[in-house]
Order: structure tokens, then sequence, then C-alpha cells
């Protein structure tokens, strides 16, 4: 069993395959966590360590006993009201204005599966994949109950975490703040690891030092966001990519957040990830319950890399879902950056022709095609297909374009609206924005709020009229702004950032249900909102608006500590490149953009003769490398932060397999050599490299690597592929 529970000592034991994870209850019936780490045998209670310490309060029920204080003793679920100064889990707001509860163990059971969560993205797993523990913490005055759900994958040491928050008394309570994990440590130094960033430049990695007080990041934007990403590591502050103790928390959400990570006064530390309490008051009436999103955890002693290839197998195995989860993905171009809004159906024929010739699969249509949609001022919302503008239908388009052996995708914004368009006349109340102040504007656009289900059953019965007048086998889910004067007609306004991404998923739900062969793409202005959540409907994500290979080294760098290569949206596009005005060559761009799933941002008119036999080349190399890419562990084999080289390589699940890729980012005068150092390899195998025949014992590789050639250029990239012979 991967859960055990001793009664003689109310302790509950978690184990993975090389985890622990280990709290009980104590004499008063609180639930106080013990330890996660590496596995280990036998009880971790006597970390637990009780003092008279000064300004510490104690409960009633502790008596004249001082040493007892919720102040400082390790919890699973903290929570305000109980005596604890530090920040907690759960903030609870009565019926009587007072903001307390008291939590306290009341009951648990353990069984064979994963639990799941209605109306929100989870990992899934198999009974024979998984246990669940459910624990129920019950506040005897208010009636509320609280119920800790764990969910153990212990072949690929997985614990995710959730909560439940139902109101069994009699009046109303305020759910103020809610987070579905916490992690308290009783003794080290940690770092904390972000991904910061912007637009066009997302999941930059970002290490301090968790010292004495509080840091947090996280997102009141309504989306995860570009800025902040819903995932952190809680480091030693030793630990590297391969050596040293590492904790990861993934949010398995798409709206606002916040993760906090403090160091107290005793020099305890404690990371809570949740739901941000900026914008969120959640009434629950009498018999209402709240489910929190899910916190997917993971340990690594191994530092980093361990750490990420275990969220990779997660992400890849047990968070996507449906035909395209598992299986190749199409090499597409899009229209977006051939021809931006100037296109008709010839253009897009064109598009197509050319990518038959060049042996791209699919042809994506991007903005554009609907409504009156000349720019990004008007047409949002009017979902239906502008005849005119194309010269014919979209089912004759689609069937032209199928006929010449390419598949067609099309891009889609269904959650935002313009001014300017007629739904908006029709409805202005559909839009989020505060009827008595003029609205605040982002891309000359507004929100539809998706907390509603009448306006996602209007758009989502607009968009599906679309859908079924061709063979689509793609779609791009788009966002192109942020939440800003959160208001609803229909809602509790401390309810709606929530409710808002409960409706999205809930028409992506629909949406999957009813076209389950056609693959989806997620999108925020890119990057914005590049979470599990998303992922649980979208097998893909665009990584990044910025399409510049040099600037996708950081951002692609940024995204692997959690996501797959799998799941990231990379594509060629033209140069100068149209973010950053920055010339590299085909091999390079090709190069970057096959660490994710492959494909196009250009006008291959504007392409040579040169240029377009060497794309034919990208996309053979491609394909013929794309199960080691989207099924092989990814390594990251240096910094492109610090280093002048930047290399990663995938390595098959059977180590057979290598595939070295590199980019120069600095060239100079007599340049120095870089040799890069392999990882993940058999020490004791022979790999041959296909190109020059050469051949290199596994362990000589990963200790001494590799040398890169020096070449005049900038932004020199090279491939190399090895197999083991023998």
């Amino acid at each position: 069993m991967a859960i055990e529970f001793q009664q003689d000592e109310q302790l509950f034991t978690l184990n993975t395959r090389h985890t622990t994870y280990q709290m009980k209850v104590d004499r008063l019936g609180f639930l106080l966590h013990l330890y996660y780490g590496e596995r280990i045998l036998g009880s971790m209670d006597y970390l637990l360590t009780y003092y008279d310490r000064g300004f510490s309060g104690n409960p009633a029920d502790a008596g004249n006993d001082r040493t007892y204080s919720m102040d400082v003793l390790p919890q699973e679920y903290p929570h305000l009201g109980t005596g604890d100064y530090r920040n907690t889990a759960l903030v609870i707001r009565n019926a009587d204005g007072s903001e307390y509860c008291d939590l306290r163990y009341a009951s648990h059971k353990i069984y064979k599966g994963k639990y799941a969560l209605k109306g929100l993205p989870a990992v899934h797993a198999g009974d024979n994949e998984a246990e669940t523990l459910e624990i129920l913490l019950k506040d005897s005055v208010s009636g509320l109950q609280v119920r800790l759900l764990y969910g153990v994958l212990a072949e690929d040491d997985i614990i995710t975490r959730s909560a439940e928050i139902c109101n069994l008394g009699e009046d109303a309570v305020c759910v103020e703040k809610a987070s579905s994990a916490c992690l308290d440590f009783m003794g080290g130094e940690y770092d904390f690891i972000s991904f910061c960033g912007r637009h066009a430049m997302e999941r930059n990695f970002q290490r301090t030092r968790i010292a004495h007080g509080c840091q947090s990041i996280g997102s009141r934007r309504g989306t995860s966001s570009h800025q902040y990403n819903p995932a952190v590591i809680i480091a030693q502050k030793d630990a590297t990519e391969d050596m040293g103790s590492c904790y990861g928390m993934l949010f398995v959400y798409s709206g606002n957040f916040l993760c906090e990570a403090e160091r107290d006064q005793y020099g305890h530390t404690r990371a809570l990830m949740g739901l941000h309490d900026d914008l969120f008051h959640y009434p629950l009436e009498k018999g209402e319950t709240l489910a929190i999103p899910e916190t997917i955890l993971c340990y690594s002693a191994e530092g980093f890399a361990e750490l990420s290839k275990r969220y990779h197998r997660c992400i890849r195995e047990h968070v996507c879902r449906g035909t395209y989860s598992r299986q190749s993905r199409p090499v597409l171009i899009n229209s977006w950056e051939a021809a931006y809004f100037d296109f008709d159906g010839e253009t897009i024929y064109k598009l197509a022709e050319q990518a038959a010739a060049l042996g791209i699969d699919m042809v994506v249509m991007d903005d554009g095609w609907f409504g009156k949609r000349d720019d990004d001022n008007s047409g949002l919302g009017d979902w239906q297909v502008n005849e005119k503008k194309l010269g014919c239908s979209l089912g004759e388009l689609v069937r032209r374009i199928n006929d010449i052996g390419v598949m067609f995708g099309i891009w889609i914004e269904p959650e935002m609206v313009s001014e300017d368009s007629d739904v908006y006349r029709s409805h202005p109340d559909w839009a989020i924005r505060v009827p008595s102040r003029k609205p605040v504007r982002a891309r000359n656009q507004l929100v539809l709020d998706f907390s509603r289900k009448d306006v996602r059953d209007y758009i989502f019965d607009q968009i599906c009229a679309v859908l079924d007048q061709g063979n689509i086998a793609y779609v791009k889910w788009d966002m192109n702004r942020s939440l800003t004067d959160i208001y609803s007609m229909e809602h509790a306004q401390g309810k709606v950032t929530y409710d808002y991404v409960c409706g999205v998923y809930e028409f992506l739900e629909r949406l999957m249900q009813r076209y389950p062969n056609m693959l989806i793409e997620g999108c925020s202005g890119g990057g914005g909102r590049f979470d599990a959540g998303m992922l649980y409907y979208t097998p893909q994500i665009w990584c990044s608006d910025n399409t510049d290979a040099v600037d996708r080294l950081r951002i692609q760098y940024g995204t692997s500590f959690f996501y797959p290569a799998s799941v990231v949206g990379s594509h060629v596009s033209a140069v100068p490149n149209h973010q950053t005005g920055r010339t590299t060559s085909l091999h390079t761009r090709g190069v970057v953009a096959m660490a994710g799933t492959f494909g196009y941002e250009l006008n291959p008119e504007l392409l040579s003769s040169e240029e377009k036999d060497e794309i034919q080349q990208q996309i053979a190399c491609y394909k013929k490398y794309e199960e080691l890419v989207r099924r092989g562990d990814y390594y990251r084999l240096s910094n492109p932060f610090t280093d002048a080289c930047v290399a990663w390589a995938f390595v098959s699940e059977d180590r057979e397999q290598v595939l070295l890729s590199a980019v120069m980012q600095e060239i100079h005068g007599n340049m120095t050599v870089n040799y890069i150092r392999l990882k993940g390899l058999d020490p004791n195998a022979v790999y041959r490299d296909e190109e020059t025949g050469a051949c290199y014992y596994g362990s000589a590789l990963m200790a001494a690597g590799i040398p890169m050639p020096v070449e005049l250029g900038a932004y020199r990239s090279y491939q190399i592929y090895m197999e083991i012979v023998g």
C-alpha cells in the first residue's frame, strides 16, 4: 500500500518509489505535518519540539501547557484563528463577521484510484496507478468541514493535494483565502525558484533566498499570467541540476493564484500554493461546497533534472488527455505572420499549396476570418464566417485544402468581445465591466462573462456552427487580454474570478467531448496561460508570441523545469524576426523549434529555393526524431542566462538514443572551445554519431563532454544524433 495509517500513533504515511510524506493527528486533534523527502522508515514525530515561546498563543484545550502553540508547530492545513501568526492556507469569515475557524481531525478513508474534482482539472490515474487519502477536518462550533485530498502516484513519485470546503452550519460563511497545499519545513535553509517574465518574454528562471519574512508570486489578472507561472521550486541552497534536495509545487489552475514562501522567527520555512485572496470572497450558503484547485507535489534528492523528469512524465501521462495526448502532432504553418489580417480564401489556399510542397501537414487560418474583422478593433464575439472576405464558404475552402492532402485548422478567441460587434450591441451586459463606469480596454476588447452559463452557451453554439462546416482538425484557442474592472450582473462579485475560470473549463470540456479527434492548442498572447490546468484540455500551448530563436532559448529553458517538450508550441518564423528584428539562420531557428511541437510562422512565397529545400530537410529531420523529442527524457546541459553555448538533449527511456542540440549565444575573437557534458546515458555503452561515425563511451560523454565546433558567425547551431552500437 502506498498509503498507510497506524491507528495507535494516529500516523499517516504516504510512500512513493523514492519519497515519503508523513503527518499525524496529535493529542488535541490537530493535523501536524512531520516530513516530506527521501523515503524513510519509522515515525518522524520525534522532530516535533515543545518549548514555552513568548508571545506564541496556546489553544484553550492545551490547558496550562505553554509549550504547545500552533504558531510554531508544522501543520498540514494551517488556518486563521488558532494562534498561528504565519501565512495560513485558509481564512473563513463567519456570519458574525469574525475571521476564525478551528479545524480538528474527524475521520479519514483510503481507497484505490485517484480522486477527481468536480468542474476542475486534476491529475488522472487508474485504480492500479494511484491511491487516495481523504482526511475530514471539522469545526465543531460553526459546522464548517474541510476535506483534505491526497493522491499518491507511487511509481511516478507524485503526490497531489487539494481541499474541499463545505459549509454544514446554519449560517452562511465566506471563504476569504484558500490554498490546496502547504509544506512546513522545521529546519534547513532554502531558496525560492520561480519563473517570471512579461508578454513575449515568459518564464525566466529566478532564484532567491528565502529569508526571514514573506515573499510571494501570483496573479491578479484572471489568468495564470505572463508575469509569473504557477509553478515553484523550494530548493536547498546548494541544490543544482544534478544534486541536492528540491520540492516542486505546480498549481493545476488557469486563473488568479498565490504562492507564498516564509521563513519564520524560529527558522522554520512554510510554502503555500492556492487561490489568490485578492478579488476573492467566496460565499458558501448552508450545504454548499467549494473545491480548491489541485497542487502537484514532487520531491527530488537528485537535483532539478530529476524533478523535471518526474513532472514531465506526470503531465504527459496523467494531466494531458484526448487523442493527441500520446500521439504525433501535425507540423503546421500558421497564417498570422504570413498575412496577418490581409488575406482571403485564395491566400489561405495558396499557403496550403506551398505547405504541401514543403511537406507541412496543416495550414491554420488565424485571426480575421469572421464577422467584421479586418483589424483588432472589431468583430470579436460575432463568430460567423465572413464568406465575402473569403470569397467562398468555409466548407468549400476546407474541402479544397483537404483535397491537396493538407489538414485545416482555425483560430478562435471565444472569451472576448469587441464593443464594435453585433453581440455586444445586443448584450452589453455580457461583458465583464462595472456598469456605472467606462470600461478598461486592452487590445480594444472586453472580456465576456464566462461565469454565466447563458453567455457560454451562446458562444459555444456559434463556435460549433463554424466547426461543423468542414473537416477542421485543429483549433487555436487564444485569449488576448487580462481581466480588470471585474463585475458580474449574475454573481456575487467575490466569486467571479473563480467561476470565470470554471466556466472556461466547462466550455473546453464540452468542446473536447463534441470533437474528440480535434487538436486544441491553448494560447493567451502566447504564454499568458501556460499552466497544467489548460493542459488538461489542450495537450499543447503556444509557448510565447516571441518566436525569436535566441529569446526562445531562455523562454523554453524556464518552461522546461515543469513542462515537457511535447506540450510546448514552438515554430520557425521569418527573419528579421517580427518581435525583435534579429536575424538568425534558418538552421538555428529549426534547432530551437524542434524542442517543442514543430511548425512555421512565415510566408513561403518569400523564401528562396535553397530555403525551401532546407525546410523540407528540417521537417524530415523533425519527423525522424519526433518520438524521441515527445517521449524522451529532457536534460538541460547549460544555462542560457550565463553560458556562451546553450545546449539541451533528449534521451530515450531505454538510453539507446540521444539527440543533442546546441546554440552558440556568443562568439569572440580567438574563441574558446565549449565542451558539453551529456546526461542520462548508459555509462558502459558506446554511442555512435550518426553523421560523423565517431564513437564515444557514455561515461566519457557525461564526464568530459563533447567539444562544440568553433566557427565564425552569429548564433551557430548544432544537432548531433547518437545511438548505442552493438
